[in-house]
């Protein structure tokens, strides 16, 4: 079967869209299909794994994302009559808009990933061409999606909450479980945000949240990491810092690889009060490398309570107060063993291999029929 993918970037400034996408054509080739990942080469990077076939930007807003080389080249594929399925990731750019096009010229099955672009605060945040873009041109194109992906019960209701009625897959992203590290002797105890510095995380009520627990708890630090993702977000947070007198707060700044995982495996509990997230990725992570995690209920985590690896709370002040209050207080033996299950829950639900098989047998059902998965819903 050959299918081609298309996303927007799979730089690291894409955030988990690099990881989660490049992960699911590399599971889906092990399996024996035929892939391509069409992107855009925006930053050029000297080089891309084999199946991705990258595409200079054209004139235009670089928000908008034009490439007609990419669209020509969609467009001489179809044409040949070798493509069994197009699967396009996210939304708002013009590689998100030409596989619908295609599709629905070409008369070729189309899966479409909206990677949380249609939650309530992704339709409301952002740039104000949305208002024009998504009725003119974005909604149009995944009308013709034979099948929706959602990551998560909260991502699928997103997709019947704006009016479509297709079938929609429910397969959950999945995560690299690392080895385990080392962990040195610490003179605090941690609690860790790792995510990007965005206002969708939900710092603006991490900051006042420590302010409130930090006198109770003084064995414990706050960690905050990440890269700054928004002009002028960070200094505004860290202003804010200075402000409310926190103490204990360091800002680490963005980490990477071996060094994002022992960030990870010298933290005692993961935060992650956000306002919007189809999936999480940190969250996974946090979870594979051992840490409990705190995520509130902008994020698609009910499991944390589930598994006993966590919270699960409401967005606001309030509840992240009260969450920390209970959390720090308990013991470094009980947060491992919250960790722990943590640890299982990613090994045994969240392989690539396993969600790889799942979204193979999700396109064989799209393109040739027979019993319907179980993981496709239809109402």
């Amino acid at each position: 079967m050959r299918v081609i993918h298309t996303v927007a970037s799979i730089s690291y400034e894409a955030g988990g869209l690099s990881y989660s996408v490049v992960r699911l054509c590399e599971s889906l080739l092990k399996l024996g299909l035929d892939i391509t990942l069409a992107v855009l080469n925006d930053p050029p990077r000297p080089s891309y794994q084999p199946f991705v076939k990258a595409f200079p930007l054209g004139l235009g807003p670089r928000k908008l994302g034009r490439s007609p080389a990419m669209a020509r080249w969609l467009a001489r594929e179809a044409k040949t009559e070798s493509i069994d399925l197009l699967h396009v990731h996210s939304m708002w750019m013009m590689p998100n808009v030409y596989p619908g096009i295609i599709a629905r010229r070409h008369r070729i099955p189309l899966m479409v990933s909206p990677r949380g672009t249609l939650s309530p605060w992704a339709m409301a945040s952002g740039s104000r061409v949305k208002r024009w873009f998504w009725p003119l041109v974005q909604r149009p194109a995944i009308s013709a999606a034979a099948c929706f992906h959602a990551t998560a019960e909260s991502e699928y209701e997103d997709i019947r909450r704006l009016g479509f009625r297709q079938s929609v897959a429910v397969i959950p992203n999945g995560i690299d479980i690392p080895e385990p590290m080392p962990r040195g002797e610490q003179p605090f105890r941690t609690l860790l945000f790792l995510s990007r510095i965005h206002p969708k995380k939900g710092l603006d009520l991490l900051l006042p949240a420590w302010q409130a627990v930090q006198d109770r708890f003084p064995s414990w630090r706050l960690v905050i990491a990440g890269p700054n993702d928004s002009h002028g977000y960070l200094e505004k947070l860290q202003n804010e810092a200075s402000r409310l007198k926190l103490k204990r707060v360091a800002f680490i700044g963005e980490v990477k690889g071996a060094q994002k995982w022992e960030t990870y495996f010298q933290a005692d509990l993961f935060v992650l009060p956000t306002y919007s997230e189809n999936f999480g990725l940190v969250v996974a992570e946090a979870l594979a490398a051992g840490l409990p995690a705190i995520v509130s209920k902008g994020a698609p985590w009910a499991g944390l309570v589930e598994k006993q690896a966590g919270w699960w709370i409401d967005i606001g002040l309030a509840p992240l107060v009260n969450c920390l209050s209970q959390a720090l207080g308990l013991s470094p033996g009980q947060l491992s063993e919250m960790g722990r299950r943590g640890r299982r829950w990613m090994q045994d639900e969240f392989s690539w291999e396993s969600l790889g098989a799942r979204m193979n047998r999700t396109y064989e059902w799209i393109v040739h029929g027979g019993k319907k998965p179980g993981w496709v819903v239809d109402e």
